[in-house]
């Protein structure tokens, strides 16, 4: 999408402090954390939240939520971490590009 601000940093048009890049997805800081770690996980096909994902988005769905993990150790989040999605406006959603927060504190 044209217009999607997320779409625009996988394309580059838009810098970012990226965590992790492959084929699928998209890890990377976000620019008002909620904690002292704090990053994204998006996949860089567009889907406008987790409500519109269907059965064509589980190898991805599952590559980000396998990948979190991994990811927030290499932050520095040793003793666990959390995660969110926001999804519709309803749930908060200000981006309407799938993301996956993950967040916590070092240590």
């Amino acid at each position: 999408m044209s217009d999607c601000l997320f779409c625009k940093i996988v394309a580059g048009q838009i810098p970012a402090n990226k965590v992790y890049e492959d084929d699928d997805v998209l890890a990377f800081h976000d620019i008002r954390p909620i904690a002292p770690v704090h990053f994204m996980i998006i996949p860089k096909r567009h889907v406008d939240s987790l409500a519109h994902c269907g059965p064509e988005h589980e190898a991805v769905l599952g590559k980000i939520l396998t990948l979190a993990p991994k990811l927030a150790k290499e932050q520095g989040l040793e003793s666990g971490f959390k995660t969110g999605i926001n999804t519709g406006r309803g749930g908060g959603q200000e981006v309407f590009h799938l993301h996956v927060h993950v967040f916590g504190h070092k240590g």
